[in-house]
């Protein structure tokens, strides 16, 4: 396992990332507990969650049972010293967290104790604004994303506002480091430099979707990644489960996330069944399994710190993991190229 450097905080995560937004529907907590134990004997370090999971599907009467999963597998392994813990605030718009209002001073303090809490602990590795408060165009809603309403000065005054809350965390050692979600490259780039300017905690890292169907994230934020040392933490790196192949002709396994989700959060559609059929192609000419391919080739972008992978088995978890051991050639690497330009967004 290879390790890289969050931000510029020096705080050394795995570069695969254990992510876990099934526990606690889709997975139990025994199972939670055996994925945790099998990621960090193959040197994974990293856990990432959010005080919104599990998400599949997500609820009020399940919210917080990842977190509780967690905490007690800390608890009983001892291992909270050597695990990175990530967790997120969430942002506005779920009214069964605080009625759906913005993130605040108030309410961020709220989640954060009830993450530690649950999380069993007296401090979070990093702790990352869910999505932010003026709206953004993930989530599939690229389609449709118009800044134009938003209010410069007031959209000013809420990042300073959660900047400042973060940096209290910071000082009372409750947290380590600060991430952003699902933002843009201007937000991100504003929260630096308001952070420079009142001398507030640097943003460390940003967790957004990266996957062959899916990379805003080459163009723009890639140059503020490398010029501003903000890593990607990638999340859904197989697309909720397409890049795997199981949903290819109109499959739906028992028990997948398609089976529950409907639409895997807006991915299945028609236009990306064309594309994983071609990804599905390339994978088998060169004898790849599609999901270590998808995730070696994700491994080898300058701008990734890690990558977030999620199983609801053991065998999923072995195979993702394994991707780790995955050298793609020169030639599949113009393969997925030439794909990229042939469906530059099928979802």
């Amino acid at each position: 396992m290879h390790y890289k450097t969050l931000g510029r905080t020096g705080i050394k995560v795995s570069q695969i990332c254990l992510g876990t937004m099934t526990w606690g529907t889709q997975n139990s907590e025994g199972e939670a507990h055996q994925q945790m134990d099998y990621a960090v004997e193959q040197g994974i370090n990293f856990f990432d969650t959010a005080e919104l999971y599990p998400v599949t599907p997500a609820g009020p009467e399940t919210r917080g049972l990842t977190e509780d999963y967690i905490g007690t597998w800390l608890k009983k392994s001892g291992k909270r010293s050597d695990i990175v813990v990530a967790t997120k605030v969430a942002g506005p718009g779920r009214p069964y967290i605080r009625n759906g209002s913005p993130a605040s001073p108030k309410t961020m303090r709220e989640a954060l104790e009830a993450s530690l809490k649950r999380l069993q602990t007296d401090y979070v590795d990093l702790y990352q604004m869910h999505w932010p408060n003026r709206g953004h165009y993930h989530f599939r809603q690229s389609w449709t994303y118009d800044p134009s309403h938003q209010d410069t000065s007031a959209t000013l005054e809420d990042m300073l506002a959660v900047l400042e809350t973060l940096g209290a965390f910071v000082k009372e050692g409750k947290v380590r480091a600060i991430g952003l979600s699902n933002d843009t490259a201007w937000g991100t780039l504003k929260m630096l430099s308001l952070a420079e300017k009142h001398g507030l905690p640097r943003i460390a890292s940003i967790q957004n979707e990266y996957n062959f169907l899916y990379r805003a994230f080459d163009l723009d934020l890639a140059e503020v990644s490398h010029h501003e040392d903000i890593g990607l933490l990638a999340y859904s790196p197989l697309a909720a489960g397409l890049m795997t192949g199981k949903y290819l002709n109109g499959a739906r396994p028992k028990g997948s996330r398609l089976s529950i989700n409907g639409d895997l959060g807006g991915r299945y559609t028609e236009y990306q069944e064309p594309a994983v059929q071609a990804y599905a192609a390339l994978a088998r000419t060169y004898g790849l399994n599609l999901a270590q391919m998808q995730l070696a080739f994700s491994l080898t972008r300058p701008f990734m710190t890690s990558v977030i992978i999620g199983a609801t088995s053991m065998e999923q978890l072995k195979t993702d993991i394994g991707a780790k051991d995955v050298v793609l050639s020169a030639e599949v690497l113009r393969g997925i190229a030439r794909l990229h330009r042939e469906f530059p967004a099928p979802i």
